[in-house]
């Protein structure tokens, strides 16, 4: 028993503050002036606190803090004393030397390394499922697609933990809503939207399945067009999915986002529509027309494809309106043509969802600076003393991220690595950059070469000069 007031109060008149084992007594998150009695089980591994699990420094502080907190008292008529405020009174027995924490010092769930270390292991999935020892059909182009989002949505929620980290640094009394962290022991069990990879595959699996309840709900055969038909039904009518041909929205060009919500781009929808239909045993391929990307079943009698049936063909149901449309290459498209074109390779697929990325990222990243182009430095026009513009840094690093695998799928493509290059020069990562440009330099046309060369000796200059201020800084910091 802790005993106060022993030097001024009578005997009869000391407040006795009982300690019971167990219990404690905290801020209210509503009102910090307020108790609230907390469960506080000692700490097996806590051999040197107080008997409550709590150091003996916090121990006084919290119970200093909650004795500073007691309502006045004054002594009544039968011998007691009670508080000014009849609201407020004491309850014998109800003080305990623990206080809960409050809520701005309440854990975060910022777990930077395990981002880290998820998106790390992410790449190294990636890589692994596109390895060229591997043959092409065995590539599945749903599971690299989700390591991608996986990959991404990592390294957010690494930028969303150092914000919050940097919250509670710049203000103490900062209050932020406090989330358990989740123990991901693999790359498998990120959460994606409240699934997990292995979810989400099986959500195809269950898109394939509703395909044949639709087929023995009509009591029709397995005839190709029977089933693809069928295909048609369960994504737009029953699943209600939508195809958007501008990129703005990140949701349409992430597999577990285009699943959830049904808002897909172009080349999503058709690695969807490959994926359920072969899980039903159909085989489609797709080639590049143009700026479109087309899709249709390997099958002999692809005028079928051609047919109207109400009101369009499957080719433009599946494929949109750019088989319709008299601006578009494809809409010159028939059977005969139709042979004629390039098949795609699951790797190709792979590229030309990364090539949407970089584009939509790049776009939402120089959002503030209108016209600007990755080369637009190579210009003659481009004014040389002008700086490097501010972008969205988040954004420009998901941009450089989805150009970094598509180096992995086609590391000899000069195009792609000037274009990795410039995303780094944006990024300010001038050495980066500078190493970049001079392999693609190496493997572009002599007159692409030229024009990059000037560009790469402006970019040496940049980087000394980088070079000069971070060893400035670090100097100006060394000074007493």
């Amino acid at each position: 028993m802790v005993v106060l007031g022993s030097g001024s109060l009578p005997l009869s008149s000391k407040l006795v503050v009982g300690c019971r084992m167990g219990m404690g007594v905290g801020a209210s998150p509503a009102d910090p002036t307020r108790t609230r009695f907390v469960s506080s089980s000692p700490s097996p591994s806590s051999s040197s606190s107080s008997p409550f699990g709590l150091s003996p420094d916090f121990a006084m502080s919290a119970f200093s803090s909650s004795i500073l907190s007691l309502p006045s008292l004054r002594f009544s008529k039968g011998g007691r004393w009670r508080s000014v405020n009849k609201r407020k009174r004491m309850r014998t027995g109800g003080l305990v030397l623990a206080a809960a924490p409050s809520k701005s010092n309440q854990p975060v769930n910022c777990c930077p390394n395990s981002n880290l270390e998820m998106m790390k292991t992410a790449r190294e999935k990636f890589m692994q499922e596109i390895s060229f020892r591997c043959k092409d059909k065995d590539v599945s182009l749903a599971k690299a697609l989700l390591l991608v989002a996986a990959e991404d949505e990592a390294f957010m929620a690494y930028n969303r933990d150092m914000d919050a980290h940097s919250i509670l640094n710049e203000r103490k009394d900062a209050s932020l809503p406090f989330e358990s962290p989740s123990e991901c022991n693999s790359i498998e069990e990120i959460s994606l939207a409240g699934k997990t990879i292995f979810g989400w595959l099986n959500e195809l699996e269950v898109i394939a399945k509703e395909v044949e309840a639709e087929l023995v709900s009509r009591d029709i055969g397995c005839h190709l067009v029977e089933v693809l038909e069928a295909v048609n039904v369960v994504l737009f009518e029953l699943r209600g999915f939508k195809r958007f041909h501008v990129l703005v929205d990140s949701r349409c060009s992430y597999l577990h986002t285009v699943l959830s919500s049904g808002r897909s781009n172009a080349i999503m929808f058709s690695i969807i529509y490959i994926e359920v239909c072969r899980r039903l045993g159909v085989s489609i391929v797709g080639s590049r027309v143009g700026e479109d990307f087309l899709i249709w079943p390997q099958t002999e009698n692809l005028e079928e494809l051609f047919r109207a049936s109400s009101g369009s063909s499957w080719l433009a149901k599946v494929n949109g309106r750019c088989v319709e449309d008299p601006k578009s290459k494809a809409s010159d498209l028939n059977s005969k043509a139709l042979l004629g074109l390039d098949i795609v390779t699951n790797r190709d697929i792979i590229g030309i969802a990364l090539a949407n990325l970089i584009r939509l990222h790049w776009k939402r990243a120089s959002k503030s600076n209108h016209g600007l182009m990755l080369t637009s430095p190579l210009r003659p026009i481009h004014n040389e003393g002008s700086k490097v513009p501010l972008l969205r840094p988040q954004e420009l690093r998901l941009a450089i991220m989805a150009s970094e695998r598509m180096l992995i799928l086609q590391p000899h493509n000069w195009c792609l690595r000037r274009d990795h290059g410039m995303l780094l020069y944006y990024s300010r990562k001038y050495a980066e950059a500078v190493q970049e440009l001079s392999i693609c330099m190496a493997f572009a046309p002599v007159e692409e070469a030229e024009v990059l060369e000037p560009f790469v000796e402006k970019l040496h200059l940049l980087r000394v000069e980088s070079s000069w201020k971070s060893l400035d800084q670090a100097g100006s910091l060394a000074v007493p």
